[in-house]
């Protein structure tokens, strides 16, 4: 994993190059600026970078290069990598972007171990004793960060664009970025719809309506999409393209499957976020539809009640965990996750790519489906 070890730490420098270019413009215009600039560096330092890693092997498995960082022309492919290398750093701040809006829209007060943006514009306010309400201008300061960083992935995907030499390649990766960007902010609408109007819906429909915001909002985004984009840098034959989706996908579902596992029953401390968020936040996801249909009435009628309380007490969020795990509905999303995984690897071990992408595929795979955070 060295090659995927070196692409996070060109990821990791190139948006540290990035934000340093920004900084002199808000500071020119005062150091009350700053602290967008701060707040973006704290979120932007570390993560998985599984968006950049996706995007880097889709281009990787179809580029013919044994390693992305063997030494190259300065002409061609090592003008290729940096290209991607600024894409797969532009899909890390358009994640970024996304984590902001996300947890305004879901009232989440942390994010990986710190104050979610919103919270931390409020304690600024609070600090400062300005008048208004700190809650309002948290929200309305951190949406405002959310837009910047949406900018600012545009501006370095962009920049990304320009190093390519191939028109063509230029124009296949662009679309793909622009649908992975409608996609996602189709499917957190879906999602916040969920919440609000899933007793509207007949029963039946509630799983369906469950599966296809994990498609929109987090499956297309976080795997299917990067590969894409990695894939079109690389000039991809629409073959290729294709046995990546076939592969992105499932994973990408799984991937997500896993994340509303974690959001009811994952450690804090390796999460970042309170245990049982997901349950306060009311999220409808496929686990809690699952668990609907095996539950008994009186036990739904309860889940229902307090599914979306922010106030859960730690012994609530417990007894609906026990519920949850014990009608046999993580064991249902470990054996859907288990499923899409097979589907995904099968798709890779037959795919038109390299045969040193798909070994990586195989193990990013792995990876996605079990982590802990």
């Amino acid at each position: 994993m060295a090659e995927s070890t070196r692409l996070v730490d060109l990821v990791q420098a190139d948006i540290d190059d990035f934000l340093d270019d920004r900084e002199p413009l808000l500071s020119s215009i005062g150091p009350d600026l700053v602290p967008l600039i701060d707040f973006s560096r704290d979120l932007l330092r570390g993560g998985k970078r599984f968006r950049a890693l996706f995007c880097y092997w889709g281009w990787q498995s179809v580029s013919g290069h044994s390693s992305g960082f063997d030494p190259l022309p300065p002409d061609s492919a090592a003008s290729d990598l940096a290209a991607v290398v600024k894409a797969a750093s532009a899909l890390e701040i358009f994640h970024a972007a996304a984590l902001v809006h996300d947890d305004i829209m879901d009232s989440s007060d942390t994010r990986r171990g710190l104050p979610a943006a919103h919270k931390r514009f409020e304690s600024l306010h609070t600090e400062g004793g300005w008048t208004g309400s700190p809650h309002t201008f948290g929200q309305s300061a951190a949406l405002l960060l959310g837009d910047l960083l949406l900018g600012w992935s545009d501006e370095l995907f962009d920049t990304g664009l320009r190093m390519l030499p191939d028109l063509g390649s230029r124009e296949a990766a662009r679309l793909e970025f622009n649908r992975m960007r409608t996609e996602v902010t189709l499917g957190q609408y879906l999602d916040i719809l969920e919440e609000r109007s899933w007793r509207s819906y007949p029963e039946p429909e509630l799983l369906s309506r469950a599966h296809r915001v994990i498609v929109y909002k987090s499956a297309k985004y976080s795997i299917e999409a990067p590969l894409a984009i990695g894939a079109a840098l690389g000039g991809a034959s629409i073959a290729q393209v294709t046995a990546l989706r076939d592969f992105g996908l499932p994973l990408g579902i799984a991937y997500q499957l896993r994340d509303d596992l974690l959001g009811v029953f994952g450690d804090p401390q390796t999460t970042g976020k309170p245990a049982g968020d997901d349950l306060r936040e009311g999220k409808r996801t496929v686990l809690i539809a699952l668990a609907r249909a095996k539950l008994a009435p009186n036990a739904t009628r309860l889940l229902d009640e307090l599914l979306g309380d922010a106030e859960l007490s730690a012994q609530q969020v417990s007894m609906l965990q026990a519920s949850i795990r014990d009608c046999g509905a993580v064991e249902q999303v470990e054996r859907i996750i288990a499923h899409n995984v097979r589907i995904a690897i099968e798709a890779i071990s037959h795919a038109p790519v390299s045969a040193a992408a798909r070994e990586q595929l195989a193990q990013l795979a792995d990876t996605v489906s079990k982590r802990s955070a």
